[in-house]
C-alpha cells in the first residue's frame, strides 16, 4: 500500500518544481535526499527543521529558488553548507555544476560524505574545513552561504575562494541594504534579486556580488 503521506509530500515537491520551471523528475532524489536526512537527523540532530513538509519548503524549494542565477556558473563553494543546503539541492538540479560542499562540523561533513556516495553525485564533493581556511583560492566561479553571517563576514572568510571576476551569491531574508553599504573594498553589488519559494510567504532575495580585482 502506497504511503498516503509520501504521496502528498511528493505532489507538494512536484508543485514547488513545476512554480520553479524545473523538471519533476527532480522529486525522486530530492526526496532520497531528504529521507537521508531524517535519518540521521535523529541521531546526530543535523537540522531544527523535523516535519517532512517543512523540510519540502525550507530546505528544498529555498535551496532551489536560486538556481536562474546560476547560469553559466561552472564551479560553486557552499559555505558552512550544514547538511548539504543549498549546494546538494543545487548540485542535482544542475548536472553541470561542480559543487563542493564546505563544512567543518565532523558529524555534518560526514553525512554529507555519505549523502554525496548514496545520490551518486559525482559532481559534488566535501571539503571539511572551514572556510577561511581551505587554501583553493580563486578556484571558484562563486561562492554561497545560506545562513552563514553578514556578507562582510562572508567575504572576509570566503572571499578568497572568489576567481577575478567571480560572485557572492548570499541567499538573504530582507533586503540587506546596511550589509550591502558595508561591502568591502574589490566588491560590488550586481544585484538584489526578490525571489519567490512555493509554499513561503516570507521575504527572500538573492544579493550578487562580484570580485573586481
Amino acid at each position: 500500500m502506497t504511503d498516503p503521506n509520501a504521496a502528498a509530500l511528493r505532489a507538494e515537491l512536484e508543485s514547488g518544481l513545476d512554480a520553479l520551471g524545473l523538471a519533476r523528475t527532480l522529486a525522486a532524489p530530492l526526496l532520497d535526499y531528504l529521507a537521508l536526512l531524517q535519518r540521521w537527523n535523529a541521531t546526530y540532530n543535523l537540522t531544527a527543521i523535523r516535519d517532512p513538509r517543512q523540510m519540502v519548503t525550507l530546505h528544498l524549494l529555498d535551496s532551489l529558488a536560486m538556481h536562474p542565477f546560476l547560469a553559466g556558473i561552472d564551479t560553486l563553494a557552499d559555505l558552512g553548507t550544514g547538511p548539504g543546503l543549498p549546494g546538494i539541492p543545487l548540485a542535482l538540479a544542475l548536472p553541470d555544476l561542480r559543487v563542493t560542499l564546505v563544512e567543518s562540523n565532523g558529524k555534518k561533513a560526514r553525512f554529507l560524505r555519505e549523502a554525496v556516495r548514496a545520490l551518486r553525485l559525482d559532481n559534488a564533493r566535501v571539503a571539511e574545513s572551514r572556510a577561511e581556511a581551505l587554501d583553493e583560492p580563486g578556484r571558484y566561479a562563486a561562492i554561497t552561504a545560506r545562513a552563514l553571517a553578514t556578507l562582510p563576514d562572508i567575504l572576509a572568510v570566503g572571499g578568497h575562494l572568489v576567481a577575478p571576476g567571480g560572485r557572492l551569491l548570499a541567499m538573504k531574508g530582507v533586503r540587506p541594504d546596511e550589509e550591502i553599504a558595508a561591502l568591502p573594498p574589490g566588491w560590488q553589488l550586481q544585484a538584489v534579486h526578490p525571489l519567490t519559494v512555493p509554499g513561503l510567504a516570507a521575504e527572500r532575495h538573492l544579493v550578487v556580488v562580484e570580485r573586481q580585482d
